[in-house]
């Protein structure tokens, strides 16, 4: 076959073949709709959110599993969350995180399963932040119902111990 034959039959197939992508989506049972790397300065804590909307109904004893890289290394935090029909989104969030590092691209998998652990559906994406951890203070900045100033900052205005957060987090790469 000629090159310029197969360039041909290549341009013919292409709308097919993207239509078939576009058309790939039609049974998925949630959409991404937000994913965001929360800073919670006054607590002194980060954490990754997603936010999914569904596009079926949920069914019943259906789970989301969000799997993600944990940016102190070590195993990946897995995080598992019962889903409730007639819900309109579905907000996942991480444990709070040490280590983070501004810039650097962070995996999150998420498994959506069926009450027998099928998996129904997957979705994969990254958080990257715009902030580096450092900036946190190293200790919440207020404590109890009535945000007294946290004690153990007496003396440190800007939120930093001399022995930092008292995490030792891996060489950046």
């Amino acid at each position: 076959m000629s090159e310029r034959l197969r360039l041909a039959f290549a341009l013919l197939l292409l709308p097919a073949a993207l239509a078939a992508c576009r058309d790939s989506g039609k049974d998925a049972l949630f959409e991404l709709s937000g994913r965001l790397v929360v800073f919670n300065y006054r607590e002194a804590k980060v954490t990754y959110l997603v936010n999914l909307v569904p596009l079926q109904p949920i069914a019943e004893g259906e789970k989301a599993v969000m799997t993600m890289d944990n940016p102190a290394g070590g195993e990946p935090i897995v995080v598992t969350q019962k889903l409730f029909p007639n819900h309109q989104k579905v907000t996942l969030e991480s444990p709070p995180l040490e280590c983070l590092v501004k810039d650097k691209p962070y995996k999150v998998a998420i498994r959506i399963e069926g009450a027998g652990g099928a998996l129904l559906q997957g979705i994969e994406t990254t958080m990257v932040s715009s902030q580096d951890q450092s900036m946190l203070p190293d200790k919440p900045l207020v404590v109890g119902p009535g945000y007294e100033p946290n004690p153990e900052l007496a003396g440190h205005p800007d939120g930093k111990l001399p022995g930092g957060r008292g995490v030792t987090c891996p060489a950046s790469s």
